[in-house]
């Protein structure tokens, strides 16, 4: 088993060969050492911020969005784009090396996310995202991402509890996945570059009550399928945004390694002090998003964010109960199947000792 695994992760090897050759012949044909120089910030916020996308249900461009919008005080727009790219190498190398370690991931609803996002993706990115003005995106952000931090902070001992290791043919789990995939991708990912791997991850521990070592690294691949989507879509409609490039070429040598090393040293230390540091980020950056948007939110502002930031507790709380609800009715499932197997087994020993009496 180890030998397949070690064989398995060649695969992985020879992605960082191809990235860190194609990444050199960019900067040494292109001269574009100074410009990745130039950004050496971002490669020092995304080494943070790759190890969480591999270690967390939250990808690189978790990070790597507040340090551009808040940080630098970058449009909105820049740090989804932003996020797509570096997610695209980061999220990428990570899925390869847990499908090289063959980890295990929650296929149903995997493959449901997968197909929605697929088909939801491309539509929010041309026609959706558009929309939205730079302030909702950062708030958007700062919301759902902030709530995600919260939940966490009051949940996590029983987030981290969960054992169920998933049903691969679970037909609503499959249905639950598609419906996220399709929501998030159109509403939350085409907008922020973030979101279905939150997500996804929600669905999987509150509703179908799965292990975080399953839920965690099927979060992980969903980001990085939506995140090359989103590269492909920006890249045939040529709308990227000024300086995603210079911020990429920095962050990108690092991601590459940072993700994977998430993935790796998480299942040596185990992820309930990283999900509590993250979490604690998630909100930090609500609080500066409020602070640094208070006089364009105006009055209105603290009672709108108030609300949704309610409106999403209220979602995962509705998750968590139907997962509780979905648990115990597996839990007496389980029970009636023992008690019947064990009245089988009472009965064929009862032949058996008729049988023998028999014989005698």
């Amino acid at each position: 088993m180890k030998y397949l695994a070690q064989r398995s992760l060649r695969y992985w090897f020879a992605w960082l060969l191809l990235f860190y050759g194609v990444w050199l012949f960019i900067v040494l044909q292109g001269n574009n050492l100074a410009l990745a120089l130039e950004h050496w910030s971002m490669a020092l916020a995304m080494a943070i911020g790759s190890y969480a996308a591999g270690s967390t249900p939250m990808g690189g461009g978790t990070v790597g969005f507040p340090v551009l919008v808040l940080l630098f005080d970058m449009p909105a727009s820049l740090g989804r784009d932003f996020s797509f790219a570096v997610q695209s190498i980061g999220m990428v190398s990570a899925s390869l090396f847990i499908l090289g370690r063959r980890q295990a991931l929650a296929w149903s609803m995997l493959r449901g996310a997968l197909l929605g996002s697929l088909l939801a993706i491309p539509a929010g990115i041309l026609l959706f995202a558009p929309l939205i003005a730079e302030l909702w995106v950062k708030l958007s952000f700062a919301v759902l991402w902030g709530s995600f931090g919260i939940f966490h902070l009051y949940r996590l001992t029983e987030i981290t509890d969960c054992a169920h290791k998933g049903d691969p043919q679970c037909p609503t789990d499959f249905r639950v996945g598609l419906l996220l995939g399709a929501f998030a991708g159109f509403c939350v990912v085409s907008v922020t570059g973030v979101g279905v791997d939150m997500l996804v991850y929600a669905a999987l521990v509150l509703l179908s009550r799965v292990d975080l070592k399953v839920a965690i690294p099927t979060s992980v691949v969903i980001m990085a399928f939506c995140s090359v989507l989103g590269v492909l879509v920006k890249s045939l409609a040529g709308d990227w945004q000024p300086g995603v490039f210079g911020n990429w070429l920095a962050a990108a040598p690092v991601v590459a390694l940072g993700a994977p090393l998430g993935v790796f040293v998480v299942s040596l230390l185990g992820r309930k002090p990283t999900l509590l540091i993250v979490a604690l980020l998630c909100v930090v950056q609500l609080v500066w998003t409020c602070v640094s948007e208070r006089q364009a939110l105006g009055g209105i502002g603290g009672p709108l964010v108030l609300s949704a930031l309610v409106l999403c507790l209220l979602g995962f709380e509705w998750l968590r109960a139907l997962g509780l609800r979905r648990e115990r009715r597996r839990g007496e499932h389980l029970q009636q199947t023992d008690v019947l197997r064990s009245n089988r087994d009472g009965k064929a020993v009862a032949g058996d000792m008729v049988m023998a009496q028999g014989v005698e």
